[in-house]
């Protein structure tokens, strides 16, 4: 099933913020109208789009998180 609308957040303003706000999130709204909070990541990692989901399944979009973290801790 396809991902067909994303939200991305919300964006810890400090570190500080980011212990009683937590981490930022992707959370998808999918064909059938169904919503999933997919994953959250560390905003001074990675970075996302929300357009970069649109049109993936769940798996792909959990491969691009993947691919992003691995690609990261290489640099």
């Amino acid at each position: 099933m396809k991902i067909t609308k994303c939200q991305i957040g919300p964006y810890p303003r400090n570190w500080g913020e980011m212990l009683t706000v937590g981490l930022p999130k992707v959370h998808v709204t999918f064909e059938d109208g169904s919503e999933k909070d997919l994953f959250t990541f560390y905003p001074d990692e990675l970075s996302f789009s929300e357009r970069e989901f649109v049109g993936l399944t769940e798996d792909e979009a959990r491969d691009l998180r993947t691919k992003r973290d691995i690609s990261y801790l290489r640099s």
